[in-house]
């Protein structure tokens, strides 16, 4: 059983940058993709960013592409540096823990943190 506990998030003005982290805890870290995912007000939960289990390969959302970087270390975290950030990021933004090797905005994920919400103004 793996447990993800989101922090980071908070209130920023549009254009500022703000890093999020996410700790991870029990299970074998290195044997997970990792993801972040976000909700925005009235909207379904999509993809964001997600990298691989050696930090070799992320993949990004079209509309993070550029602004956003995902990153692991061996301490069990993973972050995502936001930069040049807009009111249309403000969300509640997940981390998530996937088994296996697969990197894509559509795979399934295991575990499941309980969120951190980012809220940019203009």
């Amino acid at each position: 059983q793996v447990q993800l506990v989101e922090s980071g998030g908070g209130l920023v003005q549009a254009g500022d940058s703000l890093t999020l982290s996410c700790a991870a805890s029990g299970g074998t870290f290195s044997t997970y993709v990792m993801g972040w995912f976000r909700q925005r007000p009235g909207k379904e939960r999509e993809f964001v960013a997600a990298i691989n289990r050696s930090g070799g390969r992320t993949i990004y959302a079209d509309s993070v592409k550029g602004r956003f970087t995902i990153s692991r270390n061996n301490a069990k975290l993973v972050y995502l540096q936001m930069n040049s950030l807009k009111p249309e990021d403000t969300a509640v933004y997940y981390c998530a823990a996937g088994s296996g090797i697969t990197i894509s905005p559509s795979r399934a994920y295991d575990y499941w943190g309980q969120g951190t919400q980012v809220t940019v103004s203009s």
